[in-house]
């Protein structure tokens, strides 16, 4: 693994037995675009018409070269929020496809009747703010149809997701974050808030009221962490203006949360875990962080870390299905 590449690899999978036919990531879709390992492809996710005109969301799919879990950057939530859409793009330059383990799926404008609309909060089309319409509607009005196509095409689909905001286009704003804590899966609520953390943020908004029913989710992160994805809101810009320092915060918020994140270990096959670290511990590279066996107690298979980190967590239970999470294994920079 390149440790001092500009872009370090996403969430890469290592074991020690794993299949190599594991090694590449079969394509992925999404909406229009179709992209194979170590491609980068761009194209949109088309809205149709419904009780009210029809868009479409352009949307970059970068399938790393090794697989790997699935990171969502969604930008344009809000049309005026102009800061994370120039972010994503110059983060869309970035990546190279050949040093990626694992994909990231980048929406660059979520919501394109507000965009070019030059429209704050509300849609210029049917009046909703995108934001609090989640999980949305196939036959609803275009802000309901754009949540539910982001819901079923970008958030159903990944592993991580990032929803990229900033002060609209009235609002002066300081820099924080969102951590939204359900209460239900200890370790979704955790993941939330390192992956805050490690973003860049020292003010952390908590909001523990939001809803826990995915039927009526309201919010894109809400929807996610429902589905047992850990997802976060960030808050970076002001005004809707240009600003330099703004749009930098977003690109390099993201690609530190990218270096942070970089390892997640899936068990390789079904049988029996036995974990040889403890949440918290520093381990060296190449260091035994549990092994495998069947349920006979045979066929042991070693599970390694492929780089020295913090232990963020480890499965500590005995059941184990092939492709389920055994431990992550975390590097700060």
């Amino acid at each position: 693994m390149t440790r001092t590449a500009t872009i370090v690899l996403l969430l890469a999978i290592a074991t020690s037995a794993a299949p190599a036919r594991a090694q590449t990531p079969a394509p992925l879709t999404v909406g229009s675009v179709t992209a194979s390992a170590g491609e980068k492809v761009s194209g949109y996710i088309e809205v149709p018409a419904g009780v009210d005109s029809a868009t479409r969301i352009p949307v970059t799919v970068v399938r790393g070269a090794r697989a790997g879990p699935t990171l969502a950057l969604i930008a344009g939530t809000h049309g005026y929020e102009t800061q994370p859409i120039i972010a994503l793009q110059r983060v869309r330059r970035a990546l190279d496809p050949a040093a990626l383990a694992g994909t990231v799926v980048l929406v660059h404008i979520a919501n394109p009747p507000s965009y070019f609309g030059r429209t704050i909060y509300y849609s210029p089309v049917d009046g909703k703010n995108l934001n609090r319409v989640y999980p949305g509607r196939a036959d609803g009005t275009v802000s309901e149809r754009i949540a539910f196509a982001i819901t079923r095409e970008v958030i159903e689909k990944a592993d991580y997701i990032v929803d990229l905001h900033a002060g609209d286009g009235n609002e002066s704003l300081r820099p924080y974050a969102y951590w939204t804590p359900l209460g239900g899966d200890a370790r979704v609520d955790s993941l939330q808030r390192e992956m805050i953390l490690a973003f860049g943020h020292d003010l952390i908004v908590v909001d523990t009221t939001r809803p826990k029913d995915l039927a009526s989710s309201v919010y894109t992160t809400n929807t996610a962490l429902l589905l047992g994805k850990p997802a976060i809101t960030t808050e970076n810009g002001y005004l809707g203006e240009s600003a330099e320092p703004m749009i930098r915060r977003n690109v390099d918020g993201v690609f530190r949360l990218m270096r942070w994140l970089r390892e997640v270990l899936r068990s390789p096959e079904t049988g029996t875990w036995h974990p040889a670290v403890e949440r918290a511990q520093m381990v060296r590279e190449g260091a035994l962080l549990g092994y495998l066996t069947d349920v006979f107690g045979d066929g042991r298979t070693d599970i390694r870390a492929s780089f020295a980190g913090e232990v963020l967590y480890v499965v500590a239970t005995p059941p184990m299905s092939r492709g389920e999470p055994l431990a992550m294994i975390g590097a700060p920079r």
